[in-house]
């Protein structure tokens, strides 16, 4: 904890050292036998999106082969479409061992339009396709079992702690108005849970859905169907997990906090749900011309952990006993903003 307050005394002073162009003496007095905060090995975590290179957003395509399906790790190798991905690379494996335990969570909005392949899935496993009309702008795309033994190696060559998002509009008839009907399909994702335990690969928690709680993004799921599904999804975890003694964590929605929906949510999965997971964008869109006067502003850095707060008294009121979780923080939605938030401004943030 002490080392956490120290890199933030350093980032403000550097701070101070930019905007008035000259160095000043002073000292920094470090209480250290009080303490406003503290975090434990879960609270590093990354995740690995579904967006394809096409994904682009005010002008700029930021996402280019960093999707889970098609990450690329050497430099050169990038002009050859032909490449699709390269696990193998030490100084990645290497960072990520350096944070063991670091959690990492596999989903993003596509993950809602995701077919898992399965050893009796004849039809061809095709990737996302950009298309306007489709719900988030893209067709389904496909998870092969290749690559999903590719990427479980990575994680095991390097100690990585996985959470899996599912996709939660499976059987489900989504109207004009993003209102999703009907109750969760689990058979495909229960063949690819299967396939996951046959081949002795380690899920530290399975997510239901991105972004479909309250309002919704997209699409929405009403609290009550949302708690029928996650019900699904625990049976079918001690079902394909019966005799494993460590079975992995219930965890849902991934969305937005919405008080109202959430209360109900988590008053029908107090026995079912692990973790009750948010998303958290405090600064807004990638496309506000504000944004770097919002990063350098503490106020919005405190909002995060207001709307925590307000998450956990909501499920200390409810009858739930499920753990608070932040399962996306990316600080400004859309891919944020170039030159903005992946330049320096961005690590006061």
């Amino acid at each position: 904890m002490q080392k956490g307050v120290c890199l933030w005394v350093v980032l403000i002073s550097f701070g101070f050292i930019f905007v008035h162009a000259k160095v000043e003496n002073g000292k920094v007095l470090i209480d250290g036998k009080s303490r406003i905060g503290e975090t434990d090995n879960d609270f590093i975590c990354a995740t690995l999106d579904w967006w394809p290179p096409e994904k682009c957003d005010y002008g700029t395509c930021s996402w280019d082969h960093s999707s889970l399906l098609n990450v690329l790790f050497d430099q050169s190798e990038r002009s050859n479409p032909k490449i699709k991905c390269d696990l193998k690379n030490k100084i990645f494996k290497n960072a990520i061992k350096a944070f063991s335990p670091l959690k990492i969570r596999l989903g993003g909005t596509l993950q809602d339009k995701v077919i898992y392949q399965t050893n009796n899935h004849q039809k061809p496993c095709n990737p996302f396709i950009k298309n306007t009309s489709e719900l988030f702008g893209y067709t389904n795309g496909c998870l092969s079992l290749s690559r999903w033994d590719e990427l479980n190696r990575f994680f095991q060559e390097t100690r990585a702690v996985v959470t899996f998002g599912l996709n939660a509009l499976i059987g489900k008839t989504v109207l004009a108005n993003g209102s999703a009907f009907g109750a969760w399909d689990p058979t495909n994702a229960e063949a690819l849970m299967r396939y996951t335990v046959k081949k002795n690969y380690t899920i530290d928690g399975w997510e239901l859905g991105n972004e479909l709680s309250g309002k919704g993004i997209g699409a929405r799921i009403s609290a009550s169907q949302y708690a029928h599904d996650t019900l699904t999804l625990y049976h079918m975890v001690h079902r394909v997990y019966k005799g494993i003694e460590r079975k992995p964590l219930i965890i849902a929605p991934g969305g937005f906090f919405d008080p109202s929906w959430f209360m109900k949510f988590l008053n029908k999965t107090s026995k079912t749900l692990n973790a009750v997971s948010h998303h958290i964008y405090s600064l807004g869109s990638g496309m506000d011309g504000n944004l770097t006067a919002r990063i350098l502003d503490p106020s919005y850095l405190d909002e995060a952990a207001k709307i925590f707060k307000k998450l956990e008294s909501t499920i200390n009121a409810s009858s739930s006993s499920a753990s608070a979780w932040v399962s996306e923080a990316g600080g400004a939605y859309n891919s944020g903003q170039n030159l903005v938030t992946n330049a320096f401004v961005f690590s006061f943030w």
